[in-house]
C-alpha cells in the first residue's frame, strides 16, 4: 500500500509541476498584454506606475483546475486490468460471448467461472439452471460440452455478487507456501495436490477458504490462474488434479469424461459386503435443496437421473463391524461413492448424509469424520501422452483408525485388476 501511494504522490507532484509549467506558458502572456498601458494610457500620463493586473492572480486558479485532471489520470493499465475492468462493465447487462478455439469441450458452467471469476460459483450455476443463460439460442445445463464458435448468451450479472479482495504480497506468498507443502506432482502444465479433509474445493455460501481461491496467487502475467478440472467433496482428502494452462485444462477434461482417467479411492465403511469383490451399478439423481442436497438411487428415466457404475473391492476386515474397501468408480458423479456404499448396506463412516445405519456405535478412537481418501490417479500427461501416476497418503483421522485396527497399508490391492468400464 505505501508503494502505491508513493508513486500516486509522485504522479501528483509531477502533475502539479506541468500544470504550473503550462500555466506560464499560457496565462504570463496574456497578463503582461493586459499590465502593459497604451501610450495614450491616463496612467502613463499622470507618471503612476500601472497596477499588477489582477488578472494573474486570478486565472491561476482556473489554470490549475483546467490541467489537474491531466495530473490526477491515472497511469496505463495492465493487460490484466484491463481484462478485468472489461469483464465489469460487461458484467451490466444482457451480453453475448463466443466460445474460443481454447475453450472447446469446456462445460458451461466452467466457461463462465473462467470468464467472470468475481462471480459465485453458486450463482453461475443458479443462472444456467433458470434457463437464463442461452448456447446458440437454446437452453443449457451446467455440465453441457461447449464448441468452439458457439455463441453463449448471458443475461445481467448482479454486481453485488462476492468479488476477490485485493490480495497482499504476504498472502500470496502463505498460499504458495501452503500449496506447496500439499503438492504431490508439478509441471509447467499439471499441479496435483493432496486436499486436506475440510478444505472446499470452490466457493459456497458461507465458504471462504478453498482451493480455486488458493489458486489466485498462481496467476501468469496474462492474469490466468490454474483452472480445475475435477472436484472432490469437502470431506474427502487425497488427489486433486489442477490443470495450469488452458490447453491442459481442455485435454485433461476429455481425460476425465471419456473415462480413461483411472481413479482409486480407499473408505472404511461399516460392516463388510458378503460379496468381496463386486460392481454397483444405479441411476442416481439429485433431491434437496442447494446445501443440503443429497444423491437417491433412482430409476432410468427418472428427472435427473444419471448413470453410475462403481467397482470396489475388501481389502481388509476388522471382526466383521468394519471393512477396508478399494473403490474404482467409472462414473463422475456427484457423491457417487458415499451413495453406492450406502446402497449395499455398508455407508462409509462418519459420513453425514449417507450413513443410515440405526444404533451403530462408532469404535472407541475412531473419529467420527469422513473416512474417504482419493488414494490413487493416473492420468495421462496432456502433452506427452505418458502417464502421471499420483497417491496420496492417509489423511491424519483415517491413518488414526488404520493404526487402531491392525491395517497394512502396505498390503495388495485388488481393485488395481477391476474393469474399466
Amino acid at each position: 500500500m505505501k508503494k502505491s501511494s508513493s508513486g500516486q504522490n509522485s504522479g501528483a507532484r509531477s502533475g502539479r509541476a506541468g500544470s504550473r509549467q503550462g500555466f506560464r506558458s499560457r496565462e504570463d502572456k496574456p497578463a503582461r498584454a493586459v499590465a502593459r498601458p497604451s501610450p495614450k494610457s491616463p496612467a502613463k500620463a499622470a507618471g503612476k506606475a500601472p497596477r499588477p493586473a489582477p488578472a494573474v492572480r486570478s486565472e491561476k486558479p482556473a489554470a490549475r483546475a483546467q490541467t489537474r485532471p491531466a495530473a490526477d489520470a491515472p497511469r496505463q493499465p495492465t493487460r490484466a486490468q484491463a481484462k478485468a475492468a472489461a469483464q465489469d462493465v460487461l458484467a451490466t447487462g444482457v451480453q453475448t460471448l463466443v466460445v474460443e478455439p481454447d475453450e472447446a469441450d469446456m462445460r458451461v458452467d466452467r466457461f463462465l467461472v473462467a470468464r467472470f471469476p468475481q462471480l459465485a460459483f453458486t450463482h453461475i450455476q443458479r443462472i444456467v439452471r433458470k434457463g437464463e443463460l442461452r448456447v446458440d439460442g437454446k437452453r443449457a445445463q451446467p455440465s453441457d460440452r461447449l464448441a468452439a464458435g458457439q455463441k453463449v448468451r448471458i443475461p445481467p450479472l448482479k454486481l453485488d455478487q462476492p468479488r476477490p479482495v485485493s490480495r497482499s504480497a504476504a498472502k500470496d506468498q502463505g498460499d504458495r507456501e501452503f500449496l506447496k507443502s500439499i503438492t504431490l506432482y508439478e509441471d509447467k502444465d499439471v499441479l496435483i495436490i493432496n486436499k486436506p479433509m475440510g478444505l472446499a474445493v470452490q466457493g459456497g455460501s458461507g465458504t471462504t477458504r478453498h482451493v480455486d481461491g488458493l489458486l489466485e496467487c498462481m496467476r501468469d502475467a496474462e492474469g490466468q490462474k490454474p483452472r480445475l478440472v475435477h472436484r472432490l467433496d469437502k470431506d474427502t482428502a487425497g488427489c486433486l488434479v489442477i490443470a495450469k494452462t488452458r490447453f491442459a485444462a481442455s485435454t485433461m477434461a476429455k481425460s476425465f469424461r471419456s473415462r480413461t482417467t483411472r481413479k482409486i479411492y480407499w473408505a472404511l465403511v461399516a460392516g463388510v459386503p458378503r460379496v468381496r469383490q463386486g460392481r454397483v451399478s444405479t441411476y442416481l439423481a439429485k433431491e434437496g435443496e442447494e446445501g443440503d442436497a443429497r444423491m437417491k438411487v433412482a430409476r432410468h428415466g427418472d428427472e435427473g437421473a444419471s448413470h453410475a457404475l462403481t467397482y470396489y473391492a475388501v481389502i481388509d476386515t476388522a471382526a466383521q463391524k468394519l471393512a477396508w474397501l478399494s473403490l474404482k468408480p467409472v462414473t463422475g458423479r456427484t457423491h457417487q461413492l458415499r451413495a453406492h456404499t450406502a446402497h449395499i448396506g455398508h455407508p462409509i463412516v462418519g459420513d453425514p448424509k449417507y450413513f443410515d445405519i440405526e444404533n451403530w456405535e462408532l469404535p472407541g478412537g475412531i473419529q467420527n469424520k469422513l473416512h474417504l481418501l482419493a488414494r490413487r490417479i493416473v492420468i495421462a500427461h496432456p502433452r506427452t501422452g505418458k502417464p502421471i501416476d499420483v497417491t496420496a497418503p492417509l489423511p491424519p483421522h483415517m491413518q488414526q483408525s488404520f493404526n487402531l485396527l491392525g491395517f497394512d497399508t502396505s498390503q495388495y490391492d485388488p481393485i488395481v485388476e477391476a474393469p474399466e468400464e
